[in-house]
């Protein structure tokens, strides 16, 4: 009996551990006030108060903070020296396009990620009023259904990609072209801190978009490395019809799949904003605090965090090869 696809994500779950059961946790805007003495493991809390303000990072256990430092590597440098004053004008200005990617700088890049387009601020701000409601945010897609088509021969393997058989896009196109944005500065920037990554439906294609359960904050978790081949002596699981034909291997790599970009964090009492964005690689190499402590053990093998334990679960972004002998990436929302 032939067995339906698996992502990375579940199989071990399936294949390891039946009997463990999962619950998201609670969003709740309330900040953690850690009791320091005898603390001993992290959480993605406090992952995000780190990558937040100075307020909220200073209740993170100093040695659990350094040990999580050591373990990001950033793809654009972190906390960069733009203040509240300039942020209105840049972001006014900067416009994603696909058609200008060539021509920006890396100044510019990093711009776009500090403090994004005004569509994206404004998506941001969203997320936090609205007490960290993911309906908000679902609120702003575009109610057209598109169907997801073949991806890369995935039909003919009877490969599902996506959560359902069609996507949504935002109603703003400027947040559909940073979505995009995001993915491909992923791929062209990862090799710089040992991740070498395409955009392809065995590799990066995805990823979980939730509001933080501390303080609304959006972000998004990416997965990497999704469909590593099945090798009988390095990665020995049968995940289904998506693994076939991966030419995705399983090494080092797959200890940087987990990228998560934050968006600026908005004030929630005044327009002010309290941190800018953050795009890092998170680092779960076997002897770090990362899979020490944010990787289940069930899923350790496959170095999974999952976005659930940052807070609540919006959307799934598929930035997906709908294209022929040319390429031809779009985003689809599931």
């Amino acid at each position: 009996m032939t067995k339906p696809s698996l992502s990375i994500k579940f199989a071990f779950a399936l294949s390891l551990s039946l009997a463990l059961s999962y619950s998201s946790p609670s969003s709740s805007f309330s900040i953690k006030r850690h009791s320091f003495p005898g603390r001993s493991k992290a959480s993605a809390s406090d992952l995000l108060s780190l990558l937040g303000t100075r307020e909220q990072a200073s209740k993170v256990y100093p040695k659990e903070a350094q040990d999580l430092m050591s373990c990001l590597k950033f793809l654009v440098p972190f906390s960069p020296s733009l203040g509240n004053s300039q942020l209105e004008t840049c972001s006014t200005r900067r416009k994603v396009s696909s058609t200008m990617a060539s021509f920006r700088s890396r100044r510019e890049e990093d711009e776009l990620i500090w403090w994004p387009p005004q569509p994206v601020l404004e998506l941001a701000r969203l997320a936090v009023d609205s007490g960290g409601d993911p309906a908000a945010i679902q609120r702003t897609l575009d109610p057209t259904m598109l169907n997801v088509p073949d991806i890369e021969g995935s039909k003919e393997n009877r490969c599902e990609l996506t959560r359902t058989p069609y996507g949504r896009r935002f109603i703003n196109e400027e947040l559909n072209s940073y979505l995009e944005f995001l993915f491909e500065i992923i791929v062209a920037r990862a090799p710089t801190c040992g991740l070498d990554v395409t955009l392809s439906r065995y590799d990066l294609f995805h990823g979980h978009l939730f509001l933080s359960m501390n303080s609304g904050r959006l972000g998004i978790l990416f997965h990497a490395k999704e469909y590593p081949a099945y090798d009988k002596d390095v990665f020995p699981l049968n995940m289904g019809y998506c693994q076939i034909g991966s030419n995705v291997s399983y090494g080092d790599s797959m200890n940087l799949r987990n990228i998560l970009w934050l968006a600026p964090l908005p004030s929630n009492t005044s327009n002010d904003w309290l941190a800018p964005g953050v795009l890092v690689v998170l680092d779960a190499h076997p002897g770090g605090i990362i899979y020490r402590d944010l990787i289940p053990e069930y899923v350790k093998f496959a170095r999974t965090i999952y976005e659930d334990d940052f807070g609540d679960l919006v959307v799934d972004v598929n930035y997906l090869n709908v294209g022929g002998l040319e390429p031809d990436y779009q985003i689809f929302i599931c």
